[in-house]
């Protein structure tokens, strides 16, 4: 199952950056065998200022057709590393052949956009920085991609 992460904003060099690249490589070859990957990051940048709206658009263009689409909003379902593992898995088993995370930019995801989602995830009760989330969402996956590798990555 291909994997895609939507995210509104492009990411510029930095520390951020070079974590959300280090994960999406260990993911990438640890999920190759799982048949999980490549993992594949598209940035969305609304020029225009048109908010949430215009956001949403940008990233329904963007979107792989079909793809399952999960959101990530503060008021989505907060999961432990392994169940989030067995939802991936579970996911890829459906033969569903992609999926999209999708990130909003700094006002959230439009409510059309977030109620279309097959599945919302909530990285815990405190609202991040979307940088940050793109970061710590390329971390889960590849904890996930571990977990379900029997890699001892993952010490819980």
């Amino acid at each position: 199952m291909r994997v895609h992460i939507c995210a509104v904003g492009r990411m510029r060099s930095g520390p951020e950056r070079a974590l959300a690249d280090d994960y999406a490589t260990r993911f990438d070859r640890t999920g190759r065998a799982l048949g999980l990957g490549p993992l594949n990051i598209i940035e969305v940048d609304d020029r225009k200022g048109g908010g949430m709206a215009a956001e949403a658009a940008l990233i329904d263009k963007a979107l792989p057709q079909g793809a399952r689409l999960v959101t990530l909003d503060e008021r989505g379902r907060t999961l432990s590393s392994p169940e989030f593992a067995d939802d991936l898995a579970r996911w890829r088993d459906e033969a569903r052949g992609e999926i999209a995370f999708v990130i909003g930019g700094a006002d959230g995801i439009d409510p059309a956009l977030r109620d279309r989602a097959e599945a919302s995830i909530s990285l815990g009760r405190m609202v991040w920085p979307h940088m940050l989330v793109r970061v710590m969402l390329t971390e889960q996956l590849y904890r996930a991609a571990s977990i379900l590798a029997g890699s001892p990555y993952h010490r819980a």
